[in-house]
């Protein structure tokens, strides 16, 4: 198995994904400047949190149309698996790879915290290594998080079980006191209708040792490896 972590200008949490990877799950793994335009021979690729091109604009608006952006799109189309976390989760709305856009936390604040997730549906690359309904402990660092979409969208995304994330308190419970940034529905992170590319505003890669506070974000990574038929050898 080979992953590709995309490094734009700004990046800042590539070396957290590159290492949660190779060295907790001794996956071969590169960096891509996000200047190159090909991703052959990638068995999974991620787009990482950060700040690309100091978010100016709108979050991810600008990497939208970086080069590297039409050879993402591309794999996405031919069922890549590809997750986008954190600022690679805005990319990935701006891009229109996964439905819905990341807004300003309703708090108008940046929000650095470990934070309660219910896992949704399991039934994905993603997830598979979870239970229904399982309650993750995952941190969270951004300033805009806030997950928005118009009705016939959310509606969508219920009925076809793309929520896979949702803020939540430590026995489970979704409500508007569990939501650290306004989200509807408390989403926090959802999958495209072919269940090939993830996004989520939560950092697994930030939950992968004992000494990080969780190894929850483990089960995301496990997940990844279990769907390719890979065993972890780190």
């Amino acid at each position: 198995m080979k992953a590709a972590v995309i490094r734009f200008p700004g990046s800042n949490c590539d070396q957290d994904c590159h290492y949660a990877l190779q060295h907790v799950f001794g996956v071969s793994t590169d960096y891509v400047w996000h200047k190159e335009s090909s991703l052959k021979g990638y068995d999974l690729v991620v787009l990482p949190g950060g700040f690309s091109y100091g978010d100016y604009l709108r979050c991810g608006a600008i990497a939208r149309f970086s080069p590297i952006m039409k050879a993402v799109t591309d794999y996405a189309n031919h069922g890549g698996l590809l997750i986008g976390i954190c600022n690679g989760f805005q990319v990935l709305t701006e891009s229109r790879l996964l439905p819905g856009a990341l807004v300003r936390n309703r708090s108008l604040h940046f929000i650095c915290e470990h934070r309660f997730l219910r896992v949704g549906a399991t039934d994905n690359p993603f997830l598979n290594a979870a239970q229904p309904g399982q309650v993750l402990n995952i941190p969270i660092a951004h300033g805009e998080g806030n997950y928005t979409a118009d009705e016939a969208t959310l509606a969508e995304l219920t009925a076809n079980r793309q929520i896979l994330l949702r803020y939540s308190d430590e026995k489970g419970v979704v409500s508007d006191a569990t939501n650290p940034n306004g989200s509807l529905q408390n989403i926090a992170g959802i999958c495209n209708a072919a269940r090939n590319v993830f996004g989520l505003m939560p950092h697994p890669e930030r939950a992968c040792e004992a000494r990080l506070g969780s190894t929850d974000g483990n089960l995301v990574f496990q997940s990844i490896l279990n769907h390719l038929g890979v065993r972890a050898v780190a």
